[in-house]
């Protein structure tokens, strides 16, 4: 375990006496990975990556016709919710034009992956994703902490109420269970900003691919499907979708540097003071789809996958000479840091069993 950062606490990263200017210090960075031909792409790595998922979904679809009517299906259910995931990570990476050199053809293969073979919206995932990265963990400016079902900052928590504050107080263990239920939000959220009122991108088209991908999903489903076992099978391939693609994007930063809404930080140290690494080699690279990679992929985020491997001894190195804390953990590790971080925060909800009265009370005993 690798941890060099001061996690979970408010900052603002003030500059160090006789430091190198915030700006010429990612500059120098920035010119040691082009140097070392780190921002080329590796376009062949994301054809074979590409052909393997393919054949991955041609072997998942042989062995549903093949299983017919049998509860074995669900293994099926469970492998697409990976395959699915996997196809996610490729359009994220496409969206960051990290696999062509031309942005329109990057944006035409995300669009393509994301509607047509995951079924999400490319436009609401851009949306949402760009603001993240330009400023991550910053309150009011960052879609990824806003208050959802689960709260990352202690004043959205303390304003939950009923239900919702029970809930809160104990989103840290409920968090994995919730994120079963991820991929129907993620779903949901790409028909709510295609269907609205305001302008989108692309609208006419990616309606096209997702809504011909639903229907020719469901209608193979329940044609070889009993109703109750079909219904099993998509609910189990949207919980391992939603579960995977959850537990992949949590470690990234829940539980890192948050900083107050209005402050002033330099790129480099936004970017590292608000992210985590996860340790681990080629194998955890492609299990995580490069995000793994988080350091990296914030400070560079057209890279490509295979490249970010090769950057991390670079920018640990960096980050270590001019006294940036770097964050690396093992999984298990991260996990049980956002687990803790999330019941944390959850604290700060009231209890709604709580008895004014009671409490009222206890105060004049004491």
């Amino acid at each position: 375990m690798t941890v060099l950062s001061t996690s979970n606490v408010r900052a603002t990263a003030p500059r160090k006496a006789g430091a190198a200017h915030p700006t010429a210090a990612y500059s120098e960075l920035l010119a040691t990975v082009r140097d070392v031909g780190l921002l080329r792409k590796r376009r062949t790595f994301y054809i074979v990556m590409f052909a393997a998922l393919v054949l991955a979904l041609g072997g998942a679809a042989t062995g549903f016709v093949l299983l017919g009517e049998s509860w074995y299906q669900l293994l099926i259910a469970g492998g697409l919710g990976i395959i699915f995931t996997q196809f996610a990570f490729l359009a994220h990476e496409a969206s960051h034009r990290q696999v062509f050199e031309s942005g329109p053809a990057n944006d035409r293969a995300g669009r393509t992956l994301a509607t047509a073979f995951v079924g999400m919206s490319y436009t609401w995932w851009m949306s949402k994703h760009t603001r993240h990265h330009g400023n991550p963990n910053v309150v009011g400016k960052d879609p990824d902490i806003d208050i959802d079902v689960v709260s990352f900052l202690e004043e959205d928590a303390a304003t939950r109420r009923g239900p919702m504050a029970w809930l809160t107080r104990r989103q840290g263990f409920l968090l994995y269970p919730l994120l079963l239920l991820e991929g129907f939000n993620l779903h949901y959220h790409s028909f709510r900003t295609l269907l609205s009122r305001r302008p989108v991108e692309g609208r006419r088209l990616e309606l096209w691919f997702i809504g011909i991908r639903l229907i020719a999903y469901l209608a193979v489903i329940f044609y070889f499907l009993p109703l109750g076992m079909a219904f099993a099978f998509i609910g189990v391939q949207l919980a391992v979708f939603g579960l995977y693609m959850g537990a992949s994007f949590a470690p990234n930063h829940v539980g890192m540097t948050v900083f107050p809404a209005g402050s002033r930080i330099d790129f480099l140290s936004k970017q590292v003071l608000s992210s985590r690494n996860i340790a681990g080699g080629w194998g955890m690279t492609v299990f995580m789809g490069g995000l793994n990679l988080q350091v990296e992929h914030h400070l560079f985020p057209n890279m490509a996958r295979p490249n970010l491997l090769k950057a991390r001894p670079i920018v640990q190195e960096y980050c270590a000479t001019h006294k940036i804390p770097y964050t690396q953990t093992s999984l298990l590790e991260a996990h049980a840091a956002v687990v803790a971080y999330m019941n944390r925060v959850g604290k700060a909800a009231p209890d709604p069993f709580d008895c004014p009265v009671v409490n009222q009370y206890r105060l004049r005993r004491s």
